[in-house]
């Protein structure tokens, strides 16, 4: 369990430093609206008790007050006091808890001046009402039962909107969480038998008939169909997934069978990731937030004594009821002053931000990057998987005269045959429609930025590109490089095969370029970002496809530790720098970067590094993404103006300062109104959001 802060809990119930509500890490729907349903039921207690009070209270205004026909008024104020003990001792009992934790541990936030200002009414009432000479030599004493069973009541109204508005806020992971299938159709040899998803595990070969969805993350073995992927990547129209592409959770099948093959069972699947992911996005704390922490610790001990300055100067200058006047003064300045608006503030339009993200498949894993995203002015991108789909596929196989190609074709798939690179998935695809098989390989060893090396049937390989052929010493004798220099120059990658280090084929691998990333990178431009292609591949395929998407800054042939030195390098430039890529290559320059967004079509390894993950893998999610952060700014802005601006004309007004001038007093139970209106206002200025265009 966590507090609204970074502090982490093993059991629940409230911060024992802040006195808020710890909320389970992996909050779920049921917790969610369990939540709700309690604070709701303590708030129609509150009300079932309070409404009497108040109508008993605003009786005492009639000059013929028909209750007391009933009986006497003395009779009335015990009726109250009875009334008010459920509410200030069950319904409400929580707030008077989470104030006196913010005391004990100095902590000062909002309940401790609900808390100490509702509890003086109550308290000075119940003085009022057992020792009535003690205040007033007359003995009679106006009682507040009323001003403080309202005012704990309006703030649990607060509480419950909260609560609801949190619970709307994740209604689109709601929805997500319901799209997994309860059931899934597993394959043994010619048995079928329906199960658990629980039951699923890696390996698994399952079957899925149209119009099912798809029970976990897996790749398919037979068949092909049209898969909606529409509520994970917020495109509606179907995808075509034919052999070895993979599926995902949730996703429904159009309108043919197929086998795949589970790869991703549980907590593990994208969908459970991004599920995930919000809920711990919607839980950590940005830059701006932690401003209005400090503001509100500042605030409320200034508050506190400008109640204390208000009673004592009403005590010393009133001419009627000092006692009375400077006490109800006091607690109307510690009621309106109750920073509810600007704790509300931040983190309101953090969580409608993130869940609209989520929405748009922009998955948002901190906080802090909605806000760092506003201020980048830089932004590194790979080329393969990022500017491309990722997909490459092999155009040609060329083979020097007097070698087959299928020989050559299987040395290469050899050496790939264990790789989960994009480059080497596309050889063993080209290898397998051929029907040509791997052999072992003895001595094998990956190059980072280089190729694969290894034996074959007592040959010396190397797979890779010309700089793994001169590290190894291979021979150009029949001249292959100037062959391929065509291919390179369209955008193509090109990878040389030696055995016995002499070049004897290269495999032409292309891989299209997705089609908005031109008009995506040129709105980059356009909005003033800096855009800088960074590519592993060589610097013809680079600068060919930095031509077609119309970028001049791009660098190639770059292993891992160098795109973190870029990162590093315009960083200590003042750039703010965003990282986008989808390889585990770009693991740690998307660490490293101010904001790192990693494609959802991607590898585990750049999402987990990653602070934004495009579940598309889109780059006109980066323009999405960016506009979305200007927007909750924006309406952060707004909701810290409001409630700033709220408090600051508040707290005078509650002191008296009008008073002289026009003879205005704020009650408490008006002034308790008053902060929670600013409350409501501040939460449906943040809900705005959920209909932002992004």
């Amino acid at each position: 369990m966590m507090c609204e802060g970074d502090k982490v809990y093993d059991a629940p119930g409230d911060c024992p430093v802040c006195g808020m509500d710890l909320v389970p890490l992996e909050m779920n729907e049921d917790e969610e609206q369990s939540n709700y349903l309690r604070l709701l039921k303590k708030l129609k207690i509150a009300l079932f008790f309070t409404v009497p009070i108040f109508v008993v209270a605003m009786s005492d205004m009639l000059s013929d007050n028909p209750l007391y026909k009933i009986m006497p008024q003395s009779a009335w104020n015990w009726v109250q006091f009875l009334l008010s003990i459920p509410v200030v001792f069950y319904a409400c009992f929580i707030l008077f808890k989470r104030a006196y934790a913010s005391l004990i541990t100095r902590n000062l936030n909002m309940f401790t001046l609900v808390g100490i200002g509702a509890g003086a009414a109550w308290l000075y009432s119940v003085i009022a009402l057992f020792f009535p000479n003690l205040l007033s030599a007359t003995g009679e004493v106006h009682l507040y039962f009323e001003s403080a069973t309202v005012i704990l009541t309006l703030v649990m109204l607060g509480q419950v909107m909260e609560a609801k508005a949190h619970q709307k806020t994740h209604s689109a992971i709601k929805e997500l969480m319901q799209l997994a299938p309860k059931k899934a159709l597993r394959v043994s040899g010619d048995v079928e038998q329906e199960v658990d998803l629980s039951e699923i595990k890696i390996g698994d070969v399952l079957k899925v008939k149209p119009g099912e969805k798809i029970p976990v993350d897996g790749e398919i073995i037979e068949g092909s169909s049209h898969i909606d992927e529409s509520m994970i990547t917020g495109e509606p129209i179907p995808v075509d997934k034919v052999l070895g592409d993979e599926v995902s959770q949730g996703t429904i099948n159009g309108n043919k069978t197929f086998l795949m093959k589970a790869k991703r069972v549980g907590h593990d699947t994208l969908l459970a990731g991004i599920i995930q992911m919000v809920n711990d996005a919607s839980r950590s704390r940005a830059p701006i937030q932690r401003l209005a922490d400090k503001v509100s610790a500042y605030f409320v001990p200034i508050v506190v004594g400008v109640a204390v300055i208000t009673f004592i100067v009403w005590f010393l200058f009133s001419q009627e009821h000092p006692w009375t006047n400077a006490f109800v003064n006091a607690i109307a300045v510690l009621i309106i002053a109750c920073p509810c608006a600007l704790g509300l503030a931040t983190p309101m339009s953090i969580m409608v931000g993130i869940g609209k993200g989520a929405q748009r498949g922009i998955l948002i894993k901190k906080a802090e990057a909605l806000e760092k995203l506003k201020t980048i002015n830089l932004v590194l991108i790979d080329k393969t998987g990022t500017i491309t789909e990722g997909k490459p596929s092999v155009e040609e196989l060329v083979a020097v005269e007097g070698v087959k190609k299928i020989d050559m074709l299987q040395l290469i798939n050899s050496l790939n045959q264990n790789s989960e690179h994009p480059l080497a998935k596309a050889t063993l695809k080209f290898g397998r429609e051929r029907h040509v098989s791997a052999l072992p390989v003895q001595n094998y060893e990956s190059i980072t930025g280089k190729g694969v090396v290894g034996e074959v049937q007592n040959q010396s390989v190397a797979l890779g590109n010309e700089a793994l052929m001169e590290s190894v010493g291979a021979k150009d004798n029949h001249n292959l490089y100037a062959q391929a220099e065509k291919f390179i120059n369209q955008g193509a990658t090109v990878s040389y095969l030696a055995v016995d280090q002499e070049i004897l084929a290269f495999i032409v691998i292309s891989d299209k370029i997705k089609e908005n990333s031109a008009q995506a990178l040129k709105a980059l431009n356009q909005k003033g970002i800096k855009v800088i292609m960074l590519s592993g591949d060589s610097l013809g395929t680079v600068k060919a496809v930095a031509k077609k998407v119309g970028l001049t800054d791009f660098k190639a042939e770059m292993l891992p530790k160098d795109k973190l030195e870029e990162v590093k390098k315009y960083q200590a430039q003042g750039y703010k720098v965003a990282m986008a890529g989808d390889g585990m290559n770009d693991a740690p320059a998307l660490a490293q970067s101010d904001v790192g967004i990693a494609m959802g079509t991607g590898t585990d390894v750049a999402i987990e590094s990653a602070d934004i993950t495009l579940v598309k893998g889109d780059l006109q999610g980066i323009l999405s993404a960016r506009l979305l952060s200007e927007k909750v700014l924006k309406n952060i802005k707004e909701n810290l103006f409001f409630a700033l601006v709220y408090n600051t004309l508040g707290v005078p007004v509650a002191a008296g300062i009008l008073y002289p001038f026009f003879g205005i007093l704020l009650s408490p139970m008006i002034a308790a109104l008053a902060m929670s209106f600013s409350s409501v206002s501040v939460i449906a200025n943040a809900l705005r959001l959920r209909n932002a265009k992004i």
